[in-house]
């Protein structure tokens, strides 16, 4: 799978402000801004994105996702 590819799967499966996503095919690395993040501890948010990728990450099609995941209150902040 491509980065573009990647990106679309994440943005169809959640609402998405942001997303930044970049690799070498195997290994990716993701900043996502969404409202859905609002209040959710990291953990939780992570697993919204990969049960958002769902099958993808279990057969390896994207094997490794590391991400930055901000809420929409959050990224404003850091980008005011």
């Amino acid at each position: 799978m491509n980065a573009e590819q990647i990106k679309a799967i994440i943005a169809a499966g959640m609402v998405c402000e942001h997303i930044e996503l970049e690799g070498d095919g195997r290994h990716w690395f993701a900043t996502i801004v969404s409202p859905e993040f609002e209040g959710k501890r990291a953990i939780a948010r992570h697993q919204r994105v990969y049960k958002t990728l769902g099958t993808k990450m279990q057969t390896d099609e994207v094997h490794a996702l590391s991400m930055k995941t901000y809420s929409s209150s959050e990224w404003k902040a850091i980008h005011e």
